[in-house]
C-alpha cells in the first residue's frame, strides 16, 4: 500500500466553508472541481510535480450539497497523470450527478475510451502550464483529438495569458468545442480593455467553438478575499459578452495555492457580481453545463 506525504508547503482546503448568501438556481452545476486520491487507494502519479493532501469523492459531494449545487464536473488532476481511476470511481459513485474530464495519452485504447465514456467522461484536458506539466508537441494533442472527437468529447485547455499568442494557431485550429480554464489566467492588474485580455476576448469572439470557465478568482486576484473585486470586471465582461459559452466552478480542493486558501462559500458569493441577473445566472450555472455535459 502506497503512502504519500503531502508537500511541506501544501495548503489544505477549507474544512468548514461558510454557507453562501447567494442561493444557486435549482440544478446548478459546479463545472470545475477535482478529486485527489485518497493516495492509498488511488496512488498519485510518479511523474507528478506536486503531492497534495487527500481530497476524496465523499468530501466533494458533501461540499456540493453544502453550497447548494446539484451536480459536478470533475476534472482529472495533474497529480494523477493519465491514471483516471479516482475520477472514474467518483463518477460511478455520483448516481448520474457528475460528469468528467479525463487526461489521456496518445496511446489510449478504444476500449479505455469506451470505458471512460460509459463512466461519464465527456472531455479531455490538455495542460500547457509549464510549472505543472511538460507540454508536448502539437501533433501529440492532435492524435488524441482524432480519437476523442468521434465520441463527441470536447477539449479543455489550461494555459497562462502569455501562452495565448504562442499557441493561437493551434487553439484556433481545433475542430471540437474548446473550453479554456479560468479565463486564460489574465493579469488582472492590467485593464479589461487592454491588449492582453482583449486578445482572449477576440479568441472567443472570432471562434464560436471556444468556451471559458469564469472561475478561480483566488488564483488571479491581487486584492484577495472575500470579494476578489479586481477579478470581477474580467469575468463579468465574458459572462455578458458570451452568455451561452461560459461555465463556473469552485476548483475545489484548490491545488497549488500559495497565498491563501479560499472559503468556498465566499467564492459562491462572487457569482452574482459576475452574472448580475437571474437569467445570466441560470445560463452560467445550469443551461450551459447541462448542454455541454448532459445533452
Amino acid at each position: 500500500m502506497a503512502h504519500f506525504q503531502k508537500d511541506a508547503d501544501w495548503l489544505d482546503f477549507c474544512a468548514h466553508p461558510s454557507r453562501p448568501r447567494f442561493v444557486p438556481p435549482p440544478g446548478a452545476v459546479d463545472a470545475h472541481c477535482h478529486v485527489f486520491g485518497p493516495g492509498e487507494v488511488f496512488p498519485y502519479a510518479p511523474e507528478r510535480k506536486y503531492t497534495p493532501c487527500d481530497a476524496g469523492k465523499g468530501q466533494l459531494f458533501a461540499l456540493r450539497d453544502h453550497l447548494g449545487f446539484s451536480r459536478n464536473v470533475i476534472v482529472q488532476a495533474t497529480c494523477h497523470g493519465a491514471d483516471n481511476r479516482a475520477l472514474v470511481d467518483a463518477l460511478h459513485s455520483a448516481d448520474g450527478l457528475a460528469r468528467g474530464v479525463a487526461t489521456v495519452r496518445d496511446t489510449v485504447s478504444d476500449a479505455e475510451l469506451a470505458e471512460l465514456h460509459a463512466a461519464g467522461v465527456r472531455g479531455a484536458r490538455f495542460n500547457f502550464v509549464r510549472r505543472l506539466v511538460d507540454p508536448k508537441p502539437d501533433a501529440y494533442y492532435r492524435a488524441i483529438i482524432d480519437r476523442i472527437a468521434p465520441l463527441g468529447w470536447h477539449v479543455v485547455v489550461y494555459f497562462e495569458a502569455a501562452d495565448l499568442a504562442e499557441r493561437w494557431d493551434f487553439f484556433t485550429s481545433l475542430p471540437t468545442t474548446v473550453v479554456v480554464d479560468h479565463m486564460g489566467r489574465p493579469d488582472v492588474s492590467q485593464p479589461v480593455d487592454g491588449p492582453e485580455f482583449q486578445r482572449f476576448v477576440r479568441l472567443m469572439r472570432e471562434h464560436a467553438n471556444v468556451w471559458t470557465k469564469v472561475s478561480c478568482p483566488e488564483r488571479l486576484s491581487r486584492e484577495g478575499p472575500p470579494g476578489y473585486d479586481d477579478v470581477v470586471p474580467f469575468a463579468r465582461h465574458l459572462v455578458e459578452q458570451f452568455p451561452d459559452r461560459v461555465l463556473w466552478g469552485t476548483d475545489w480542493p484548490h491545488p497549488n495555492l500559495k497565498s491563501h486558501m479560499p472559503d468556498d462559500g465566499q467564492l459562491v458569493d462572487v457569482i452574482p457580481k459576475i452574472a448580475v441577473t437571474a437569467a445570466l445566472q441560470r445560463r452560467l450555472l445550469v443551461d450551459n453545463p447541462m448542454r455541454l455535459y448532459w445533452a
